[in-house]
């Protein structure tokens, strides 16, 4: 609320249509997607639990991803949130072994990253998708447990394999956010779910999930507000999306 109050008294334009007003106008904002789909990267990390998306990364969810991620337009949490929250509600919805409430756990950037961008975007989605979840009756907890804990290059240009190699070793759980964590899942029969802003390959959210297993966790799926191209193929737990093949 208080970013959208910024965004009208400073002036700004939707990032979608350019209409002065709103960063995301409320034609723009009704416009965007209000389900998730099965989306499989091809080919697939070995292992990967299920993942769910809310369209194309491109088009108007790319424009809002970037601006958001890099540009500091921190009202597009809110609608980018709200996205993260119908993938998360997807994840809960398909998977046998799901439960009622669940813990996110967002992908870490590196904490370079981070210092340059000024802001972690995938915490502040969580946190939104998660306040989401709540009002609509699940119950939700965000845990930040991941931290990078390797040098990965840029991924930029790299194909899959290569990606899977590049992240390799490159995020772990701590001991006492894994226990707490744990604690949270048992007690309060939590789901533990990966989400992310655009799933490529899958190679990062593999490897969170590789961490968070190794740590004695449960993951069951992935949640992201976007998917690219190699995502494409249909499944039984909700089909595919028309995804483009230009990730970031």
């Amino acid at each position: 609320m208080i970013d959208d109050v910024l965004d009208l008294v400073l002036g700004s334009s939707c990032v979608v249509c350019a209409r002065p007003g709103r960063l995301l106008c409320r034609g723009c904002r009704a416009a965007l997607p209000q389900e998730a789909a099965v989306c499989r990267p091809t080919p697939c990390p070995p292992g990967l639990a299920v993942p769910f998306a809310c369209g194309e990364y491109d088009g108007p969810l790319k424009v809002m991803v970037n601006a958001h991620k890099e540009h500091q337009r921190f009202a597009l949490a809110a609608p980018l949130g709200d996205l993260l929250a119908v993938a998360v509600a997807a994840v809960l919805r398909a998977v046998p072994s799901a439960r009622r409430g669940c813990a996110l756990v967002p992908v870490p950037s590196r904490r370079g990253v981070v210092r340059a961008r000024g802001h972690e975007p995938m915490l502040r989605m969580a946190r939104v998708a998660a306040a989401r979840l709540r009002a609509e009756g699940t119950w939700c907890h965000v845990a930040p447990v991941l931290r990078t804990s390797g040098a990965a290059a840029d991924q930029s240009g790299l194909g899959a394999a290569e990606r899977a190699t590049n992240l390799a070793g490159t995020m772990s759980c701590p001991g006492r956010g894994a226990r707490a964590l744990a604690r949270w899942s048992r007690d309060r029969g939590l789901s533990v779910v990966v989400v992310d802003d655009v799933l490529t390959t899958g190679s990062t959210a593999r490897e969170a999930q590789r961490a968070l297993e190794q740590a004695g966790l449960d993951v069951a799926g992935i949640a992201a507000v976007a998917a690219t191209r190699r995502t494409f193929r249909p499944r039984e737990a909700g089909g595919s999306l028309p995804f483009s093949d230009r990730g970031d």
